[in-house]
């Protein structure tokens, strides 16, 4: 049965059956309600919630589920009524208008829904659950023991007890009237008890944190009274105020000598200052006292005597390293423009180390600092993704420290160490900042005589300091970074190389490393040379030597046993001591094949040759590509299809030879290649299966290509050629503008080869393709062989 009920609207509270609560009205429209419940016999309204808590109220900012109370006690003042609204039952506003300046609303009964057994044992545990965490919130909020239990037993009714808690239950007023709304018992007990399981989590976690505060702040007044009597007795026995003030004598006695430019004297006299006035129980003097510390352990006038003798610094160059002719000079000039310069007092140039890893980019740096007799300190930048990384955090933070540019620079104890920046190329980004960007202050000699610390926020010179870079990929080092320092590239060994730098430092290393002496195992050339090709395949020699060290421990374990005394160790006796080769590199091969070429490729570990397959087939004059082939090297393939599609009749390709599918692939599928380096080959390779000639398998190339049929420089050819070398290549196509890079080829290697350099494709044709000869730019063959059932042209 619905009744027509004045409304009071609650802006930040919700009242729930069963429950008393007083309010303060004050809104006209309220008011007004008011007053006419109270001339209404029964002295009922219907009380519901704001969806906001505005002033002015219309329905649509009305619950719609509220609770029908009886108005009582009330008083009425200046202003406003007093009034108590003890809660009945829920109720549903059918609908909500305005009636002589008050919102009215036709109000029918909320029916609760009941279990279907309420002697169900999950409900009854449910209800028991609810009744007892209730007891454990209203104890920890401090009310008495027997008045809780008294209120609890007074209220059987699992409804009316959920109504009871949620009523007392510091929540929002969305989640009170979600508990209003919940006309099931079951779902209201369940959700009442998620609410007050969490609010004595709350109160728990509250109690412990309250209770460590309270050991703490214990701890520190017991501390400082003890230490103020430790001072008393000290003080009574003669031995003055204690260490710590003796430490901070120090600490003032050596900051007073330091040569501290202007700005960093007045911050230093300050922070000084300060902790005079704190006491040392304080974080704050901890901080303080760090600062000043760090600024005392720092080199501000303290250098190294620099005896900088060029031909001095040759010999230890080589003493040091092999090989490596034209990264020396490069240094040695640098060495000798630095001497001129520091005497004419202009700023050097900062040397970037380029190339792949273990070829020696890091001991050539402690070289230079011990033929200059300088300091020698290395940071490592790889994954440094922080600009606090380089100029440290600032003091505010707890735990600051300086960057690692300063940490160095006290680790150094000198003002003009010789400061390696290692793997400068594998710098990250964040959110955090740019560390590369923070280096441009560091590597700049214009600027880096006032670099800012944010830890120090005073300036610190750096212009002494010498400072070397290394990367292995310079492409991956921003450009303002880059352009502030001068590349010196370290290409890749020899075979050659290697066994001298093996036989000469390696073994000697390890044998003392595995605790033998040198005729206790001794190496031949052969057995040093299986061990570079069949088990590393690198640049550097950093794998070579852990080979060499596995040979000395294999021997060292026989010679504890009382096996041998000592050993030889021949080409034969390396695969029983090592196992199996890790390494396979290609060989040339054994005959000239149609439709296969030999090219070449480069990546950090060195060179190697690849082949390039290509085989026609009958189709729609589709070409195919496999070979986990990159997007450049993609291009490279369908250049050379369009070019000999284009070029048919002078290549000796049937025309129907144009109309087949042609399906290039490059072995070893696994390994993704790119680069553009493979042009000629493809084009060979192409041209070879479309014709029918057979592609040179004593000849390997490397150029790309143009639609025109031009022939366009590519890098790391050095690289590219002693690999194939080694893999008993000895003649060599190039593009013409490459021919001056051979000079970087070692004596022996250039005395063994045949290069031929060339500026078109026609003239490459006539190269790699057997029988073949070029006259007036058109390539003539000899006898045609048939292939892939084609009938081909002569």
């Amino acid at each position: 049965m619905s009744k027509t009920l004045p409304i009071v609207p609650m802006r930040s509270a919700v009242l729930f059956p069963g429950m008393s609560l007083p309010i303060a009205a004050a809104r006209p429209q309220t008011l007004r309600g008011i007053e006419a419940a109270l001339r209404d016999p029964s002295h009922r309204v219907f009380v519901v919630a704001q969806r906001d808590e505005s002033e002015e109220v219309t329905p649509d900012g009305l619950y719609t589920i509220g609770t029908i109370a009886t108005l009582s006690s009330v008083q009425r003042g200046l202003g406003g009524v007093r009034v108590a609204l003890e809660g009945v039952e829920r109720g549903i506003a059918m609908r909500v208008s305005t009636e002589d300046g008050y919102l009215v609303a036709t109000v029918s009964e909320a029916t609760e829904l009941q279990p279907l057994d309420p002697k169900d044992p999950t409900f009854v545990a449910l209800h028991r659950e609810v009744r007892a965490r209730a007891a454990e919130l209203a104890k920890k909020r401090g009310l008495p023991d027997e008045a809780v239990d008294q209120m609890l037993e007074q209220i059987p009714e699992p409804g009316r007890l959920a109504d009871l808690v949620a009523g007392y239950l510091e929540v929002p007023v969305v989640e009170r009237q979600g508990l209003l709304e919940a006309l099931a018992i079951e779902d209201r007990l369940r959700r009442v008890l998620i609410h007050v399981t969490r609010q004595i989590d709350v109160i728990s976690a509250q109690e412990d944190i309250q209770s460590k505060v309270k050991e703490e702040l214990g701890g520190r007044q017991r501390e400082h009274y003890l230490r103020e009597q430790l001072r008393a007795i000290q003080k009574e026995l003669g031995q003055g105020e204690g260490g710590a003030d003796d430490s901070l004598k120090e600490l003032k006695a050596k900051l007073d000598t330091l040569p501290l430019p202007a700005d960093a004297r007045k911050e230093v006299d300050r922070e000084w200052s300060r902790l005079s006035r704190l006491g040392n129980e304080s974080m704050e003097s901890q901080v303080a006292r760090t600062y000043l510390e760090t600024i005392a352990e720092l080199p501000w006038g303290t250098r190294t005597d620099e005896h900088l003798d060029v031909q001095q610094a040759a010999k230890i160059l080589d003493e040091d390293h092999f090989g490596l002719g034209d990264v020396k000079d490069r240094v040695l000039e640098f060495l000798a423009v630095h001497q001129l310069s520091k005497q004419e007092g202009k700023k050097g140039r900062i040397l970037l180390f380029a190339g792949p890893p273990g070829v020696g980019k890091t001991s050539i740096a402690k070289s230079i600092a011990r033929a200059m007799g300088r300091k020698y300190v290395r940071i490592s930048l790889g994954g440094a993704r922080d600009e606090a990384d380089i100029r440290g955090h600032r003091r505010t933070y707890i735990g600051a420290l300086p960057g690692r540019i300063l940490q160095g620079m006290k680790q150094a104890g000198s003002k003009n160490p010789v400061f390696l920046l290692d793997e400068v190329d594998k710098l990250g980004m964040s959110h955090h900042g740019d560390p590369a960007s923070a280096l441009l202050e560091v590597l700049d000699p214009a600027q880096n005589d006032s670099f800012t610390d944010h830890y120090l926020a005073v300036p610190f010179d750096l212009s002494e300091v010498m400072f070397i870079a290394t990367a292995n990929f310079i492409q991956n080092i921003p450009g303002p970074l880059l352009d502030r320092m001068e590349v010196v590239d370290f290409a890749g060994y020899t075979e050659q190389e290697k066994l001298a730098i093996a036989k000469n430092y390696l073994v000697a290393r390890q044998l003392e490393d595995n605790g033998l002496v040198a005729d206790q195992l001794t190496l031949t050339d052969d057995a040093i040379r299986e061990v570079i090709s069949s088990y590393t395949r690198e640049a550097g020699v950093r794998q070579l030597e852990r080979e060499l060290g596995r040979l000395a421990r294999k021997v060292t374990r026989r010679i504890a046993a009382k096996e041998i005394e000592r050993t030889t160790i021949d080409r034969g006796e390396v695969r029983p001591l090592l196992g199996r080769p890790r390494v396979h590199p290609e060989k040339a091969a054994r005959e000239d094949q149609v439709g296969v070429s030999t090219g070449m490729y480069y990546t950090p570990a060195g060179g190697d040759i690849m082949f390039v397959e290509a085989s026609p087939m009958r189709g729609k004059g589709d070409l195919i590509l496999t070979g986990q082939l990159g997007d450049v090297m993609k291009e490279s393939a369908r250049a050379a299809w369009t070019y000999a599609r284009a070029h048919a009749d002078w290549l000796s390709i049937d025309d129907r030879g144009v109309e087949y599918d042609v399906h290039i692939h490059v072995p070893a599928g696994a390994i993704p290649k790119d680069g553009p380096s493979a042009g000629i080959a493809m084009a060979t390779a192409m041209v070879s299966a479309l014709s029918g000639r057979p592609a040179r398998h004593d000849v390997a190339m490397t150029g790309e290509i143009t639609l025109a049929g031009r022939i366009l420089p590519i890098g790391g050819l050095k690289e590219k050629i002693l690999g194939a070398v080694r893999a008993g290549i000895t003649h060599f196509v190039i593009p013409k503008d490459n021919e001056a890079d051979l000079e970087d080829l070692p004596t022996e290697v250039r005395n063994r080869v045949e290069v031929s350099a060339v500026e078109t494709l026609a003239e490459a044709l006539a190269i790699t393709l057997r029988d073949t000869t070029l006259r007036d730019g058109r390539l003539f063959f000899g006898e045609a062989r048939g292939g892939d059932g084609l009938q081909l042209a002569h």
